[in-house]
């Protein structure tokens, strides 16, 4: 196992951060290699926003589920998805864009998710720690209003980011046998099966015994009921209309 690879298995969520202040500059080069992640025809199509007022970091940790690290944390980004700029690039051409279609939506979305996991990676590379808060999509219309998001352009989920005050365990993920297909998708029970024993067990020892949840139950719990269903009619509303 190589260094990279090592790094990448070594994520873990951390939402816990030493008082120690992340320089601009260690921010800045957190940026710039998002920047370089894959991206769809060169669209780029994601803008980052730092978030450094108190007030308004306190407003987005409420909408987004009482996430008191969205305060705390020293550093708290928000990735957006951005095909404002693509308007932007049309118009500087004198030409019009045909907009709100389902693949600019798509490529808007994974181009920001790609340059965001580049983010994390970055910043973990300089020995910081960090969490994905997509709770930001639990009022995206609020979020939106306070960071002036224009039609367009949607906040995806925010980062926090700062020097790890305690290592949180890391949760068990799906063996490479589960994900990795030959040829056509398959889906052997069996292979649930022992991963729900994993994950039972990794609950019973985080827990002392007191958790007792697989995986394909706590999966199960969050599937049998909509999920964020105001998102559809936000996202028109912004002009991702899924022509």
């Amino acid at each position: 196992m190589n260094d990279t690879i090592a790094l990448l298995k070594n994520h873990r969520s951390v939402r816990e951060f030493t008082p120690e202040p992340v320089s601009d500059e260690l921010v800045r080069q957190i940026i710039d290699a998002a920047g370089w992640s894959a991206t769809s025809n060169f669209v780029q199509a994601y803008t980052v926003i730092r978030v450094r007022n108190p007030q308004t970091r306190q407003q987005i940790a409420e909408l987004a589920g009482s996430q008191t690290w969205v305060e705390t944390s020293p550093v708290f980004l928000v990735f957006c998805a951005d095909l404002k700029r693509s308007q932007a690039a049309c118009d500087y051409e004198s030409q019009e864009m045909v907009s709100g279609y389902t693949e600019q939506f798509i490529i808007a979305t994974v181009d920001v998710s790609l340059a965001a996991q580049n983010a994390m990676i970055a910043a973990e590379s300089l020995g910081l720690g960090g969490v994905f808060i997509g709770g930001i999509r639990n009022n995206p219309e609020q979020v939106s209003e306070l960071l002036k998001l224009p039609e367009q352009v949607y906040p995806v989920f925010g980062m926090c980011l700062g020097y790890p005050s305690a290592s949180p365990e890391q949760k068990p993920r799906l063996p490479v046998d589960v994900i990795l297909k030959e040829e056509t998708y398959q889906q052997d029970k069996s292979e649930l099966e022992q991963y729900n024993e994993t994950c039972k067990a990794y609950y019973q020892n985080r827990s002392s015994g007191a958790r007792d949840e697989t995986w394909t139950h706590q999966i199960a719990t969050m599937m049998n009921k909509p999920m964020r269903p105001h998102m559809k009619a936000f996202l028109e509303k912004k002009g991702f209309k899924f022509k």
